[in-house]
Parts: C-alpha cells; structure tokens; sequence
C-alpha cells in the first residue's frame, strides 16, 4: 500500500501535469479518467499488478509531444527511458507497461501483446457520445480552422463513422467491460444525422461560446 501511494504521489506531481500543454481532448481529466478506469479493469484480473496498470495509463499519451501520427511509440520510449520508475519495478515490468503505452491506439489492427495493453486501450475508450463528439470537435477546430461550421459536422461525421461505425477500426478487448454496450448505443445516434446534428449543434455552441472572447 505504501509502495502504491509512492508512485500516485509521484505520477500526479511529475507526469499528469505535462498534459496541461496537450489539446483539450487530452489533458488532466482525459488522463485521470483513463488511470482510474485502468485500475477498476484491472481489479477484474486476479494477476494484474495494479501499480503497473496505473503507470501505463499515467504515461500513455505523453508522446502528443511529438505529435499525433505516431504518439503511442514515444509514449512507449518515454515510459522505457524514464529511469526514475527503477525505484518501484524491475527492467522487465517496465518494458511491459512501456509495451501496453504502444499498443493502447484506437487504429492499430493488432491485439495488444499483454493483459497490460487489453486493460489500458479498453480504459482510453471513452465512449460516452457527448465526449466523443467535444473532443473531435475540439480537434477538429485546431487542426482544420479554415472549415465553416458545417465543414467541421461533415468532417466529424466522416471521421466518427470510419472509427465508430460498424466495420469501423475501433476495437474493444475486454468482454466484461460495458464499453460493448455504450457502442451499440452511439452507432444507434450516429446512424440518425438528425440527432447527430442536434447533438453536434449544442456542444459547437458550447465550446465557441465559452472560447469566445468577451465584449469590450
């Protein structure tokens, strides 16, 4: 227990706060949301080490420093090379948590290797459909500013439904998360462009009323 609240310690003073400099979509909560569903996944597994689990999550996404395209593999690389983590696990179990860092994206066409990567890229599916849609919003509205409003819904839509949609390359690891379940839901809303469009309208108004800025 003692060990365990060490590497908390460690990880929300030295390693959380580096995604404070991330896109919206990956910041503090994105961060505490996968580190805490990790644990709960793991305590479905009678031997996972859960300070493994929650070290994984922790480091998961720092490789959006060097962008997008290929942030799992640094993520991987930075977790390796971080010598502080000696303290608490041998070489072996931090080439494992740096394994399952690599293989937690969404894309990959390949299973994870280890228990390790099923329970981590399970906990980065946050599929709740408001989420889903602010952070691809969010991103869209980064990366593609030059879009109108209704460029920004077609090209959320088109994305939404190559990872979403069934056939999509969206894949779920762990049969007794309820992830199964929040799937079917979304594709139902993603099949109604109406609904999509409601739902897209209220959270566009939210985030460019709130980033506006105010009036002299």
């Amino acid at each position: 227990m003692r060990q365990m609240d060490e590497i908390t310690r460690f990880l929300e003073q030295e390693i959380v706060p580096r995604y404070d400099h991330f896109d919206a979509g990956h910041r503090r909560e994105h961060v505490h949301h996968v580190m805490a569903q990790s644990l709960r996944l793991a305590h479905l597994f009678a031997n996972v080490n859960p300070a493994m689990v929650l070290v994984a999550a922790a480091y998961h996404d720092l490789g959006l420093t060097e962008g997008r395209e290929r942030h799992h593999l640094v993520s991987g690389r930075i977790l390796r090379d971080d010598h502080r983590l000696l303290r608490w696990f041998t070489p072996q179990e931090i080439e494992v948590m740096a394994d399952a860092a690599e293989d937690h994206r969404a894309s990959s066409r390949q299973a994870p290797r280890t228990i390790y990567g099923r329970i981590l890229a399970e906990a980065d599916r946050e599929i709740d459909a408001d989420t889903i849609v602010r952070r691809a919003l969010q991103y869209g509205l980064a990366n593609y500013p030059h879009l109108d409003r209704e460029g920004q819904f077609l090209r959320l839509m088109e994305h939404l439904r190559v990872k979403y949609g069934p056939g999509g390359y969206l894949h779920l690891w762990i049969e007794q998360s309820d992830n199964a379940r929040r799937l079917e839901e979304f594709r139902l809303l993603l099949a109604d462009e109406n609904a999509m469009r409601a739902t897209f309208d209220r959270i566009y108004h939210q985030i460019t009323h709130h980033t506006q800025p105010p009036n002299p």
